[in-house]
């Protein structure tokens, strides 16, 4: 019989990153947040004031999130407005003033 002892030994050790991240799309994360709520759209929907058509194109990148509509479903999700809009951004990686400085250095670039 293995002990939690047992269990808590064999799982220290040297541990690494995965090596590789899938890229989520905004859409995405929303949906994985939702989900991870156990709601359904409709449910998403009715805490949010935002119709479940407005939510499943969302889903699924037909329509941009913007930030107002981030706010309202992060509050609903119980989850940071950034997770929403910045999937897959690793904070030790950059800052967000960083990220923000190249993203509208880039944006000046190609306007």
């Amino acid at each position: 019989m293995t002990t939690g002892r047992k269990v808590r030994t064999a799982l220290r050790g040297d541990f690494r990153p995965a090596r590789s991240r899938r890229p989520l799309s905004v859409g995405q994360s929303v949906r994985i947040a939702r989900e991870l709520n156990e709601l359904s759209q409709n449910e998403l929907g009715a805490r949010t004031g935002i119709a479940q058509s407005t939510i499943s194109a969302i889903e699924t990148d037909r329509i941009k999130l913007g930030a107002e509509r981030a706010k309202m479903l992060a509050r609903a999700l119980n989850v940071h407005p950034a997770v929403l809009l910045f999937p897959g951004w690793r904070t030790e990686d950059e800052s967000a003033a960083q990220w923000r400085r190249k993203y509208s250095e880039s944006k000046e670039t190609h306007d």
